[in-house]
């Protein structure tokens, strides 16, 4: 049994190799793979392979015969096709528990940085200009609401800790019917009575060909006009060229972004150039706790189905029986 990573940009691999070696699995990273002929070139007998960004594709998974399951580093799987895989009766494990409350916090602070003009009076100082003037007019929390997209378990978290510090929190979620609460005591609301009601609305849904650019130009002539976007989930989530013309015609107030629909972010995109802006790399995943969690969990998963156990984590279970 002999477990692949196939990509990773870690600094290194010790853990994973920890936790393999408990199971008794040997574990290699070959290569840096970036296209699907890397994949198969790298994981041609393997029985399990470990992915950060690589294309698992349709022609991947032809090529493979030994795989028996396919971990993600992280929440997402866009960039598996888990038809393909799955019709191959290969398992596809990811691991959605691992920055909950990283995530979380990110989107609160990028929400309370661009409320409170924190870019533009840290800039002020820098320059040597000690005045609030620029940054005004600021509003108290209290009062303001804060609508939550997308109510798993990162987004139940944000709206909990929204509420805490003194928000109104709401939230929109196919799952709930408009009307009810979640089990956290979160109002549910319609998409559109979610975008009309809220000051912050932060996303916390996964990108599927259903929720692409959710966040268009038509959505954002129905927010309200001093309304700040947060995203910490996917940059596609978002038509980028819509947000900039929103920001530039003041439709909306402001955003807080840590994902971008093209990754790493260009220094000179238009986006850079609002002071009401703040822009983060991808970090809202990221502690040293939640990096540890996510090496050892995805290793688990992958060696617990090729030990024949069901994993912690599995999208596709029906593969198992």
């Amino acid at each position: 049994m002999k477990i692949i990573i196939t990509d990773c940009d870690h600094d290194s691999i010790e853990i994973e190799k920890k936790t393999a070696a408990q199971y008794g699995f040997p574990i290699e990273m070959p290569l840096q793979c970036k296209t699907e002929d890397d994949v198969i070139k790298a994981a041609k007998d393997a029985d399990a392979i470990v992915v950060q960004y690589a294309p698992i594709t349709k022609k991947v998974i032809d090529a493979l015969p030994n795989l028996k399951v396919v971990g993600r580093y992280g929440v997402g799987v866009d960039s598996l096709d888990v038809p393909s895989i799955t019709a191959k009766g290969v398992a596809v494990c990811n691991v959605p528990d691992f920055c909950i409350s990283e995530v979380a916090d990110q989107a609160i602070a990028l929400a309370l940085s661009v409320a409170r003009g924190i870019r533009l009076l840290d800039n002020q100082i820098r320059t040597g200009h000690y005045s609030l003037e620029i940054a005004k007019p600021l509003h108290r929390i209290s009062g303001k609401i804060f609508g939550v997209v997308g109510l798993g378990n990162i987004g139940s978290t944000t709206a909990k800790k929204a509420r805490g510090i003194g928000y109104e929190a709401i939230g929109y979620d196919i799952l709930y019917k408009p009307g009810t609460t979640t089990k956290d005591a979160i109002p549910t609301v319609s998409f559109d009575d979610l975008l009309s009601q809220s000051d912050i609305i932060s996303i916390h849904t996964p990108l599927t060909a259903a929720t692409k650019h959710l966040f268009n130009a038509s959505v954002f002539t129905k927010m309200k006009k001093g309304a700040i976007l947060i995203n910490t989930s996917r940059g596609g989530l978002i038509d980028t060229q819509a947000l900039v013309e929103a920001l530039k015609n003041k439709t909306i107030f402001g955003a807080g972004l840590d994902v971008f629909e093209q990754e790493p972010f260009p220094k000179d995109h238009p986006l850079c150039s609002f002071n009401n802006v703040v822009l983060t790399p991808h970090a809202g995943w990221y502690s040293e706790e939640a990096y540890a969690e996510l090496k050892r969990k995805v290793i688990e998963n992958v060696a617990d189905v090729i030990s024949g156990k069901k994993p912690r984590n599995i999208l596709n279970p029906e593969v198992l029986k």
